[in-house]
């Protein structure tokens, strides 16, 4: 995880933070430069010291602001943490219904996981964040949350019930084996870097390869009597 910093910019703003990955498109595009400014700071202290170690001190000194500076862009820290989460949880989805379902269920799997595992391997700070920092949110985002990842398990539960015949398999085995193929995507946040032998893409493919392979324990099997 490298903070980049660009400036000091004329005009007074402040300098912009970059991440160690491509989060120019994490943002909804009417956000100003200095709410995207501390939003990429926020993500990488949330990141490197968790939301409730981190200072708006922390927050703001990234980018050169005093920390009522915060208070301009956001009423309090947990909304910034709800803007980073939120917005994280968007382009991954966006991402993944661009994965239009074909006609062979297995290269549907196949391009869902890719796809997935790819963003978060690319974005995968601030999908630390995402996956690991849920609990300080208050009620009321934590439960937009929700609904967004329930999209996820929709999308995955609908490719896996594809190939496995989900008319007929149980259905308690497709959910699991959803869950399953949706964690081993989100664990990569958990240590993967930038940089090391392993690409997006290469990541991408071995788990997709994985993720056709698991999903054999699950074919042909039906439903137990009650």
């Amino acid at each position: 995880m490298v903070a980049k910093r660009r400036g000091p910019r004329r005009g007074g703003n402040p300098p912009l933070v970059w991440l160690d990955e491509p989060s120019s498109d994490l943002w909804d595009e009417d956000l100003s430069d200095v709410t995207k400014a501390l939003l990429g700071s926020a993500v990488l202290c949330f990141a490197e010291k968790g939301f409730q170690a981190t200072t708006t001190r922390d927050i703001t000194g990234k980018v050169g602001l005093t920390p009522g500076a915060l208070y301009v862009h956001f009423s309090t820290k947990e909304e910034v943490l709800f803007e980073i989460v939120r917005s994280g949880h968007r382009r991954a989805l966006e991402a993944l219904r661009a994965t239009l379902p074909g006609d062979d269920p297995e290269t549907h799997l196949r391009q869902v996981v890719a796809v997935f595992v790819e963003w978060h391997a690319e974005h995968h700070t601030t999908a630390r964040v995402c996956q690991y920092e849920l609990t300080p949110l208050s009620a009321e985002h934590y439960a937009e949350i929700l609904d967004l990842r329930g999209q996820f398990n929709a999308i995955f539960r609908d490719a896996v019930g594809r190939i496995v015949d989900g008319a007929t398999a149980d259905q308690d085995d497709v959910s699991r084996l959803a869950r399953s193929i949706l964690s081993l995507g989100v664990d990569l946040v958990r240590w993967y870097r930038l940089g090391g032998t392993d690409t997006p893409a290469s990541l991408g493919a071995f788990y997709a390869d994985l993720a056709v392979h698991m999903t054999a324990a699950v074919r042909g099997r039906r439903p137990t009597s009650a």
